[in-house]
C-alpha cells in the first residue's frame, strides 16, 4: 500500500474511532431535552447513557477476539454499518424505551469499532507505532472535548436528534472508505474455533460488574440485589479463568497477564479512566452546582482537559517510542493527580481562569500519560496479539470510568451528609442567637433548616421558603388581632423579615461551604487514587532491554505447547 493511501486508510480508521468515542459523551449535555422530549424523568432518561456505557463494556474483549479471528476489517465494517444504522434509529425514537434500547445497540456496534482500531491503525504504520499512538490518544482528547460542545450546538442550532443523525453521514463514509483502502488482518495465531464457554462467562461477569456499579448509589452498595450482582460478576471471571486455562484456543491467552508491561499498563489506564471521571463527571456537578454555569458552559470548560490532553499525546507519543514510556507515564500521572487535587482549592467564589489553568495541568498528566501507556502494551506483545492486548486496555479503562462515577458519586454523598450536619448545627447557632426573632419564629426557622435536603435537585433551604412561613404567620395572627392593634403586628413581622433578610447570607454561605468541602474531601481522595496510579505506570515500562525476547519466548512456548 502506497503512503498516501495508508494516509488516507488511517483517517477511515481514526473516523470510526472518533465517532464510537464522541457517542459516549455527546449525549450527556442534551439529557435535559431529551427528559423533555419523552416527558419522563431523570432516573429513567440516564438509561441512554447507561445502556449505551453497559453494552460497551460487555462486549468489547469479545469483539476484539472475534476480530482477531475472522479479520478486522470485517468486524470494523459490521460495527460501524451496524453504528450508523442505530444511530439513525436511535434518532426517530417516538418513546424512551425505544431509544434505550437502540442505544444499547449503538454501544454493542462501538464495541466492535474501537477496539480493533489500535490493530488496524498500527498494521498501516508498523514502523511509526508511537506516532500512531499519539494520533491515537489525541483522537481519544478531541472525542472528550468536542462531545459536549458538539451535542449543544446540535441540540441548540437543529434539534438534539441531530446527535445521532450526524453520525449517519460521517459512518457513511467511515464504511466505504474502510472497504476499498483497508486490508484485511487476522491473529496468525488464532484458530477459528469460537470460545463459546470463555465468552459466555466473561460476558456475565461484565454485565454483572458494570450493571452494579452502575445502579449501586441508587440502590445501596450493602443491598442484596448489589451483592447479588458482584458475587454473580465474582463466579463468573473466576469461571471464565478455569475455562481459559483449560482451552486450547482460548479467548484471552492468560500468559499475557505474565508480560508486565501490559497488565500494569492495563492497570494504569484503569487508573486513568478514574481520574477522568473526577475532571469531567465529579468538575462538571461543581460548575453548575456551585459556580451557576450552564450544562452548556460547564462542557465547553471542561474542553480545556482533553483539548490540552490532545496536544501532549500526540507530542508524547512519538518520543515514547524512541526513549520508552516510563517517565512520560509515570510524571504524566503525578501531573495528573496535582491537577485534580488542585480542584479542592475551587470555592463557590471561584472564576473560569481558576478551573481552566487547573485543568490544564490534569490535561498536560493525562496526554503525557495516555499515548505512551497504550504504546506500551502494543510494543510489549507480540504483533499478532495486538487486537486483543487493545481489548483488554479498552475494557479497563471502561470499567475504571464506571467504577470512577460509582465510587465518587458515594464518597461525595458520604461527605455531604456529614458536612452538612455540621453547617445546620452552625446555621441553627445563627438562627438562635438573634435578638430580633422572637420564639416562634426561630422554632419555625429551625425546623426548615434541619429538615434541609441538598441533592442533585434540591440545594438546600431557600430564603423564599423561610419568609413565606413568615407571612403565613402573619396572616395568622392578623385574623386574630384586633384592628387597633394590626398595625403593630405588621411591624413586628416587618422586622423579622429584615432580620431574615440580614442573616440569611451568612446562613446560605454556611450550607454552601459544606458542600464545597464535601466536593474539596472527594477531589481529593480521587487524587490520591490517581497518584497511587504513577507506580503501575512506573513499571508499564521496566525494561528497554531484554523484555520483549522474554516476552516472545513465553508466547514461543504457549505456541509450540498448543
Amino acid at each position: 500500500m502506497g503512503k498516501k493511501k495508508s494516509v488516507f486508510a488511517f483517517i477511515v480508521v481514526v473516523l470510526g474511532f472518533l465517532m464510537a468515542l464522541l457517542d459516549t459523551t455527546i449525549v450527556n449535555i442534551t439529557l435535559p431535552k431529551m427528559t423533555e422530549y419523552f416527558k419522563t424523568d431523570l432516573e429513567r432518561i440516564s438509561w441512554v447513557i447507561n445502556g449505551y456505557n453497559l453494552a460497551f463494556a460487555v462486549l468489547l474483549l469479545t469483539a476484539a477476539r472475534l476480530a482477531d479471528q475472522f479479520g478486522r476489517k470485517k468486524i470494523f465494517l459490521i460495527g460501524v454499518a451496524l453504528f450508523v444504522v442505530s444511530s439513525y434509529l436511535s434518532g426517530i425514537s417516538e418513546t424512551v424505551d425505544w431509544l434505550i434500547f437502540f442505544r444499547v445497540v449503538q454501544g454493542l456496534a462501538a464495541a466492535f469499532v474501537v477496539p480493533v482500531t489500535i490493530p488496524l491503525a498500527v498494521g498501516l504504520f508498523p514502523n511509526n507505532r508511537g506516532a500512531v499512538m499519539g494520533v491515537w490518544g489525541a483522537m481519544a482528547g478531541l472525542a472528550a472535548a468536542g462531545g459536549p460542545a458538539l451535542g449543544g450546538f446540535l441540540s441548540s442550532s437543529l434539534h438534539w436528534q441531530w446527535i445521532f443523525f450526524i453520525n449517519v453521514p460521517v459512518g457513511i463514509v467511515t464504511v466505504t472508505g474502510a472497504y476499498f483502502l483497508l486490508k484485511e488482518s487476522y491473529d496468525s495465531s488464532a484458530g477459528k474455533k469460537i470460545d463459546w464457554g470463555g465468552i459466555s462467562s466473561l460476558s456475565a461477569g461484565m454485565f454483572a460488574l458494570t450493571l452494579g456499579l452502575i445502579q449501586a448509589n441508587d440502590t445501596g452498595w450493602t443491598s442484596a440485589y448489589i451483592l447479588t450482582l458482584f458475587a454473580i460478576a465474582f463466579i463468573s471471571f473466576v469461571v471464565f479463568i478455569q475455562i481459559e486455562l483449560k482451552s486450547a484456543e482460548p479467548m484471552l491467552p492468560l500468559w499475557m497477564l505474565k508480560i508486565w508491561p501490559f497488565s500494569f499498563g492495563s492497570a494504569t489506564l484503569f487508573v486513568v479512566g478514574v481520574g477522568l471521571m473526577c475532571g469531567s463527571f465529579l468538575l462538571a456537578f461543581f460548575l453548575t452546582q456551585m459556580l451557576g454555569m450552564s450544562e452548556l458552559e460547564a462542557g465547553l470548560t471542561i474542553s480545556a482537559m482533553p483539548l490540552v490532553s490532545m496536544v501532549f499525546s500526540a507530542v508524547c507519543g512519538p518520543f515514547s517510542d524512541k526513549v520508552g514510556n516510563r517517565w512520560f507515564s509515570t510524571l504524566g500521572m503525578v501531573l495528573f493527580g496535582i491537577g485534580i487535587f488542585s480542584f479542592s482549592g475551587l470555592s463557590a467564589d471561584s472564576t473560569r481562569v481558576d478551573v481552566v489553568w487547573r485543568l490544564m495541568i490534569a490535561g498536560a498528566g493525562m496526554g503525557m500519560t495516555m499515548a505512551p501507556t497504550i504504546g506500551a502494551t502494543v510494543r510489549a506483545v507480540p504483533f499478532d496479539k495486538v487486537g486483543i492486548s487493545s481489548g483488554v486496555t479498552n475494557m479497563t479503562r471502561t470499567i475504571g470510568m464506571v467504577l470512577g462515577v460509582a465510587v465518587l458519586v458515594t464518597l461525595f454523598n458520604v461527605y455531604t451528609e456529614k458536612q452538612v450536619t455540621v453547617a445546620k448545627d452552625k446555621a441553627v447557632s445563627v438562627v438562635q442567637s438573634s435578638k430580633e426573632l422572637n420564639a416562634r419564629a426561630k422554632k419555625k426557622m429551625v425546623q426548615q433548616l434541619r429538615k434541609a435536603e441538598f441533592t442533585q435537585q434540591n440545594q438546600g433551604p431557600e430564603q423564599k421558603d423561610i419568609l413565606q412561613n413568615i407571612n403565613n404567620a402573619e396572616k395568622q395572627t392578623l385574623a386574630s388581632v384586633p384592628d387597633g392593634k394590626k398595625a403593630a403586628v405588621k411591624k413586628r413581622f416587618e422586622q423579622q423579615k429584615k432580620t431574615v433578610k440580614r442573616l440569611w447570607p451568612k446562613i446560605r454561605e454556611t450550607f454552601t461551604g459544606a458542600v464545597v468541602d464535601a466536593f474539596s474531601a472527594t477531589f481529593k481522595w480521587g487524587s490520591l487514587f490517581v497518584l497511587m496510579g504513577a507506580v503501575f505506570a512506573f513499571f508499564s515500562d521496566p525494561s528497554r532491554s531484554g523484555r520483549k525476547e522474554v516476552e516472545q519466548d513465553v508466547y514461543n512456548k504457549k505456541v509450540e505447547a498448543n
